[in-house]
């Protein structure tokens, strides 16, 4: 039995945006989006490095990650604490080439997207922990607290289209 559980595989399928923690050779954290995370199997996450020099660099230097995905609905989500292991072309063609057609397919329940990547980061977590929103704490429902941020974003994507619209119109 792997680490992954249905339910945190749920959540990286639909929510793809994760934001993955470093370590960077001064002892600093790096936090960096990736909009490519994704379930590779049950104990490990795979995302694409697309333009992401310092994540890469860290990684290099210390393995060590951590992946938080959150429904944004939901307030609700994972930690994915594990190490990488950097996949690129020229060292592991075959993997690549694998990694790479799940992306291009969207096989192995792996979102479709087609961009260029320079390398992947195969994720093996060795410790999955919930994140829950201290908006729970209240006694606020899970439909609540969806139709809460539903609106929310409704709202905000609004806004977003006005503003776009007012300066398309300037």
């Amino acid at each position: 039995m792997g680490i992954l559980s249905a339910d945190m595989k749920r959540v990286v399928r639909q929510q793809r945006l994760g934001f993955v923690a470093t370590v960077c050779p001064d002892g600093t954290p790096n936090l960096s989006p990736k909009g490519t995370a994704a379930v590779w199997d049950d104990n490990h996450l795979v995302f694409a490095d697309l333009a992401s020099p310092v994540t890469m660099a860290n990684l290099r230097s210390n393995p060590a990650l951590e992946v938080n995905i959150v429904d944004v609905f939901s307030r609700k989500g994972y930690r994915f604490k594990g190490t990488a292991r950097i996949i690129e072309q020229e060292q592991e063609s075959g993997l690549f080439e694998e990694i790479m057609d799940a992306f291009e397919s969207g096989s192995r329940g792996v979102h479709q997207v087609r961009l260029p990547a320079r390398a992947y980061v195969l994720v093996k977590v060795d410790r999955a922990l919930p994140l829950v929103s201290p908006g729970y704490v209240p006694g606020k429902t899970e439909r609540e607290t969806r139709e809460e941020w539903a609106r929310h974003w409704e709202l905000v994507q609004q806004d977003c289209l006005e503003l776009l619209d007012s300066e398309s119109h300037s």
